[in-house]
């Protein structure tokens, strides 16, 4: 497991750190999640979105449904990668964003961590 970029972004006093990995296998994936999970004891939400070969899976973790590991997700495929893991860690800073302003924070976390 490989950390290749990290961004922050603040949207409304809420911080979203978007990190990109390489993974090779589903242990590492849950490996780095359970670190991250340590780590950021504090933050509301720690959606992801993985594609390892044929084996891929996105979940929103408690964001509203379609708003956070759905957008992730569309970042891989739009881009064609593979073996890789999009984690967008969210500190909720007091202000809802609504779904569709949620949803562009969440793809443009996922895109500013494999773009730039």
């Amino acid at each position: 497991m490989e950390l290749l970029k990290k961004t922050e972004t603040m949207i409304k006093k809420s911080k979203f750190i978007g990190l990109l990995y390489r993974v090779e296998s589903v242990e590492e994936v849950e490996a780095i999640l359970s670190d991250l999970a340590l780590e950021h004891k504090k933050a509301r939400h720690i959606p992801y979105a993985y594609k390892i070969g044929p084996l891929a899976k996105k979940t929103d973790d408690k964001e509203p449904s379609g708003t956070a590991g759905m957008p992730i997700w569309n970042v891989i495929e739009r881009n064609d990668l593979d073996n890789v893991l999009i984690v967008v860690i969210r500190y909720f800073g007091g202000v809802k964003l609504g779904a569709g302003p949620l949803l562009r924070a969440y793809a443009g976390s996922a895109n500013s961590v494999v773009k730039n």
